[in-house]
C-alpha cells in the first residue's frame, strides 16, 4: 500500500468578491507595518489600490513595493529580501501574477534568515530554511500559476531556472477573486491559462499521482479546457474568467501535491535563457513532451482526451491518447500561443545549449512516466524546433 502525503493549505477563500476577506484576515496578525509585495502594471492601474486602500483606511502602514518583474532574476529576489530586511514588517501581501506572489513568500521567510537568496537555492544552495518568517497573504491576479497555494519560488539565472522550496513558503491565506482577472489582456490570459492546464495534466501523469490528486487534475482539465478560449476572446466574461480561477487554483493544489515533470523541466531553461514567459515556454513544450511520452501513460491521456472535452465513446485507449495529444496542440494554437520553438526566433543552435540545462532538472524530471535523459530531451527540443511530435526510438 502506498501512503501519499496530501498537503491541502491555505486557508482560502474562493469565489467572486471574495477580496472583501481581506481585511478580516489581515486584522488576526495585529500587524503595525504591511509589505505589499506587486508588479508595477498592477500599481499603475490602480488595481494595488483595492488592497492597500482599506487597509490605509484602517489605520495600518502600508508598504508597496513594486520594483519587480516577470520571470524575476536572482538579482531582484536578493534586492527585495534585503529591503524587507532593512525594515520591520510584519506581515506580508502578494498581489499580482505568479512572479510576485513567489517573490513575496520568498520574502516573507528569508527576511528572518541569515545569508543571501543565492544560499537557500534548490540546485547549488548550502543553507537549509530553519524558520517559518513573516504570516503571508497571497492574491492571484491572473488563472495560470498556482503560486498561491504552492511551497515553490522560482527565480531566473544565467540560462536557466532554480527554486527556492520549503513548506514554509506555503501562504498562511489565499484569496482567489476572479474579479481580479477581469484586465489581464488577452496574451497574458492565454499564457498562464495554459501555464495552468499544463499544471494540471502533468500532475496527472506523475509518478506522484494519487486518486486525490488525479481528481483535482481532472476537475481542473475539464474547467480550463472549457473556458480558456472564451477568457481569451472576451476577457469581461464573467462566467469564464471564474472558471479559469477555480481550474487554476484546483491545478495548484493539485501540482502541489503530485508534482509537475518534464514540461516544466523543459521550459525552464527557454525561460532562462530566451526570456519567454514561463506560460508560453511550457504552451509550446506541452504537446511535444507529451506526444513523445505518450507509450508510458496511454490509459491516462485517455482520461485527460476525456477531460479535454474529446469523445473516447468509439475510440481504443491508443486512438484516444494520440487525440489527446491533437487536443493540447489545437487549444495552445487556438489562444494564439506560437507552436514551434521556430515561432519564438529560437535558433537550432540553441538546442544543445538548451538539453544541458535540461538535464539539471532532475528534481522535476524524476516525476515523468518515462524517464527522460539527455538524448530524449534532445529530441524532445528538436520536435519542438520542427513542429512535428515524435516519440523515443527503441
Amino acid at each position: 500500500m502506498t501512503v501519499s502525503k496530501l498537503v491541502f493549505t491555505p486557508l482560502s477563500y474562493t469565489g467572486w468578491g471574495s477580496l472583501q476577506q481581506l481585511l478580516r484576515e489581515v486584522k488576526k496578525y495585529q500587524p503595525a507595518h504591511i509589505l505589499i509585495v506587486t508588479d508595477p502594471v498592477l500599481k499603475d492601474i490602480g488595481l494595488v489600490d483595492k488592497v492597500s486602500s482599506p487597509l490605509i483606511k484602517n489605520e495600518y502602514e502600508v508598504d508597496v513595493y513594486a520594483d519587480t518583474a516577470p520571470e524575476p532574476p536572482l538579482a531582484l529576489g536578493e534586492k527585495l529580501v534585503s529591503y524587507a530586511k532593512s525594515r520591520k514588517f510584519d506581515l506580508v501581501i502578494g498581489v499580482g501574477g505568479g512572479s510576485a506572489l513567489d517573490l513575496a513568500k520568498l520574502t516573507a521567510v528569508l527576511a528572518v534568515h541569515d545569508g543571501a537568496v543565492e544560499e537557500y537555492l534548490n540546485l547549488t544552495g548550502t543553507k537549509q530554511i530553519s524558520k517559518k518568517g513573516l504570516p503571508k497573504i497571497l492574491i492571484p491576479t491572473t488563472s495560470g500559476t498556482g503560486s498561491e497555494v504552492t511551497n515553490i519560488s522560482v527565480l531566473s539565472l544565467e540560462s536557466t531556472k532554480d527554486v527556492v522550496t520549503h513548506d514554509y513558503l506555503l501562504a498562511d491565506v489565499a484569496i482567489v477573486d476572479p474579479e481580479l482577472t477581469l484586465s489581464v489582456p488577452p496574451k497574458v490570459t492565454a499564457a498562464t491559462g495554459v501555464d495552468a492546464l499544463t499544471h494540471a495534466v502533468e500532475a496527472y501523469i506523475s509518478v506522484n499521482a494519487n486518486p486525490a490528486t488525479d481528481a483535482l487534475a481532472l476537475k481542473a482539465i475539464r474547467m480550463i479546457s472549457s473556458s480558456l478560449r472564451t477568457a481569451v476572446e472576451n476577457g469581461k466574461d464573467k462566467e469564464a474568467r471564474t472558471q479559469m480561477s477555480y481550474g487554476s487554483y484546483l491545478a495548484g493544489l493539485a501540482f502541489f501535491n503530485a508534482g509537475v515533470a518534464g514540461v516544466h523541466a523543459l521550459a525552464y531553461p527557454l525561460g532562462g535563457q530566451f526570456h519567454i514567459s514561463h506560460g508560453e515556454s511550457n504552451a509550446v513544450l506541452l504537446p511535444y513532451v507529451m506526444g513523445y511520452i505518450r507509450s508510458s501513460c496511454v490509459a491516462k491521456m485517455r482520461d485527460i482526451f476525456e477531460a479535454l472535452g474529446g469523445n473516447v465513446s468509439s475510440l481504443s485507449e491508443e486512438e484516444a491518447s494520440y487525440q489527446c495529444v491533437k487536443q493540447l496542440q489545437s487549444l495552445v494554437e487556438d489562444v494564439g500561443i506560437p507552436q514551434t520553438l521556430r515561432g519564438f526566433n529560437i535558433p537550432e543552435s540553441a538546442l544543445q545549449k538548451l538539453t544541458a540545462d535540461g538535464v539539471q532538472q532532475k528534481r522535476i524530471l524524476a516525476r515523468s512516466p518515462l524517464p527522460l535523459h539527455e538524448k530524449d530531451i534532445r529530441a524532445i527540443y528538436q520536435s519542438a524546433y520542427d513542429g512535428a511530435i515524435v516519440e523515443p526510438v527503441h
